[in-house]
């Protein structure tokens, strides 16, 4: 068990074999920029990092974090009651595409989704099966994540996801048919001389078409060194 420190004296607890405070969760918890106090729905939500990243930059909001994998959610339930966090992260064990059974329609007007990237048989090997769960569509496709984001929204909520650029039509195409409208674009890089490597979205429910393509997130300058976003995210004073 291994213990990662956030902002306002919050611990995300951590173990291994589950997948871990990554790039994608810090990115992407950084790039949905909620109002303070929202409720906020976190599907594929693994151990609650993403939700937990939220709650450190406003102690205000709640999080409802649903995961499929039990090892996750009790280690979410840990997390919980060792930050007293009752009441503002509510893991929801369940599958995604019951989302209709665990969760009312319309119940939430913002969504966030660090979902499975790669079809199965596909991408890089998982060292264990729950990673294998959470990097491959095995138990949840790109078509369930939206299907479950578009089921909870309401007409204006917005949904904030991120996923991997070869994949950015299906994502482009999916998000249009399940009425969710994309708005804002943001690749990220590793370095000013990469490829992009992610890819972040925000869509919303119902929304007018016009999407805003920003400036792609690099993680790292051409020397090596971490770029001043990337030590603003991180919360790094170097």
């Amino acid at each position: 068990m291994e213990t990662e420190y956030l902002q306002h004296d919050l611990t995300l607890l951590q173990t291994a074999g589950l997948f871990r405070l990554g790039t994608d969760a810090m990115v992407l918890a950084d790039f949905a920029a909620v109002p303070k106090g929202a409720a906020v729905c976190d599907l594929c939500a693994g151990a609650g990092a993403i939700g937990m990243l939220l709650l450190a930059r406003d102690p205000g909001c709640t999080v409802t974090a649903v995961e499929l994998q039990s090892k996750a959610v009790d280690l979410m339930e840990r997390t919980v009651k060792q930050n007293g966090l009752t009441g503002r992260l509510i893991p929801v064990r369940g599958d995604v595409r019951e989302i209709r059974r665990l969760l009312p329609q319309g119940s939430f007007r913002h969504a966030v989704c660090n979902p499975p990237y790669y079809p199965v048989d596909s991408g890089f090997p998982a060292q264990s099966e729950a990673q294998a769960i959470a990097r491959t569509e095995q138990c949840c496709t790109l078509e369930n994540v939206l299907d479950a984001a578009a089921w909870l929204l309401p007409t204006g909520g917005d949904f904030w996801l991120i996923h991997k650029p070869e994949r950015l039509t299906d994502l482009l195409c999916g998000l249009r048919a399940h009425g969710l409208e994309p708005k804002r674009l943001r690749f990220v890089a590793h370095r000013p001389d990469s490829r992009p490597s992610l890819v972040l979205l925000r869509a919303v429910r119902g929304g007018r078409p016009g999407l805003d393509a920003q400036e792609t997130l690099f993680l790292q300058n051409l020397d090596g060194t971490p770029s001043e976003e990337y030590k603003r995210i991180y919360h790094l004073n170097v």
